[in-house]
C-alpha cells in the first residue's frame, strides 16, 4: 500500500510537471517576443508598425524596410527576410495567433499564407486594377476587410455597413484592425470601436496630438503611427 501510495505521487508530481510545460510556454514566448520588440524600438529609434499577437510572436517595421521578429511563424519570417533582401518596400504586415499571414508590399503588392479565399481574390483584383491597399485586416474566424484609397470589400455585409456608418461620421476610412474579439476603424477625423477594445487604447486615441494611420493591438498592448514617423505603444 506504501509503494502504490508513493507511486501515485509520483504520477501525480509528474502530471503536474507535464501539465505546467505545456501550458506555459505560449505566455512565455509572448512576453520575450514583446519584450525583443520594445526593445528593438528603443535602440532604433523609430517605428512605422508593427505586427503584435498574444501568442503568435511579434513585429516591428522601420525606414523603408528594417524590422525585427521574434517568435513568428518560419514562413513569414522567410518571406521578410526575402523581400528585405530585394529591396522591397515593406508596407504591412497582419499576423492572426493561427500563424495567417499577410504582407503588403509597395502600394498594391502583397504575399500571403493560409488566407480566406475571398480575400485573396479581392487581392488579386486590387492589384489588377491598380488600386492602392492602405489597409488589410483579418481573424482567425474568417473575418476580413481590404482597404484602398476609393473603394474597401469586406467579408459581410455587417462589417461593411458599420464601417459605412464611420465614414458618414468621420470621412475617408484609412486603416482598419481586427481580432477574434474586437475591430477598430481609422478614419480621417476619427475612430469606431467594437467588442473588446483595451481602455487605453481608446484614451490614447482621445489624447493624441498626430493623425493616426496605422493601428495595432493584441489584448492590452496595442501600437499606434502616422505618416511622418510619430508613433505610441503600450507593449
Amino acid at each position: 500500500m506504501k509503494k502504490n501510495y508513493q507511486l501515485q505521487n509520483l504520477l501525480r508530481t509528474a502530471l503536474l510537471a507535464l501539465m505546467v510545460f505545456v501550458l506555459s510556454p505560449n505566455q512565455s514566448m509572448s512576453q520575450n517576443s514583446r519584450e525583443y520588440i520594445r526593445n528593438a524600438i528603443k535602440e532604433k529609434g523609430q517605428c512605422r508598425n508593427v505586427a503584435i499577437t498574444r501568442y503568435g510572436g511579434d513585429l516591428m517595421l522601420y525606414g523603408r524596410n528594417g524590422y525585427a521578429y521574434k517568435g513568428i511563424p518560419y514562413d513569414l519570417a522567410s518571406k521578410i527576410d526575402q523581400l528585405h533582401a530585394e529591396g522591397k518596400f515593406i508596407d504591412d504586415i497582419q499576423l492572426t495567433e493561427e500563424g495567417r499571414w499577410i504582407i503588403l508590399v509597395g502600394n498594391n503588392g502583397a504575399a500571403w499564407n493560409d488566407i480566406p479565399y475571398e480575400l485573396e481574390l479581392k487581392l488579386r483584383e486590387y492589384n489588377e486594377r491598380n488600386e492602392v491597399i492602405t489597409s488589410i485586416a483579418m481573424n482567425d474566424n474568417g473575418e476580413w476587410a481590404i482597404i484602398g484609397t476609393t473603394i474597401f470589400s469586406t467579408s459581410s455585409s455587417t462589417i461593411s455597413q458599420w464601417l459605412k456608418e464611420g465614414m458618414d461620421s468621420y470621412g475617408q476610412l484609412w486603416t482598419v484592425h481586427m481580432t477574434e474579439d474586437a475591430i477598430v476603424a481609422v478614419y480621417a477625423r476619427g475612430f469606431k470601436y467594437h467588442g473588446e477594445v483595451p481602455y487605453s487604447l481608446k484614451s490614447a486615441l482621445r489624447e493624441v496630438s498626430f493623425n493616426v494611420y496605422r493601428l495595432k493591438f493584441a489584448g492590452t498592448a496595442w501600437f499606434i503611427a502616422d505618416k511622418s514617423g510619430n508613433y505610441r505603444y503600450n507593449m
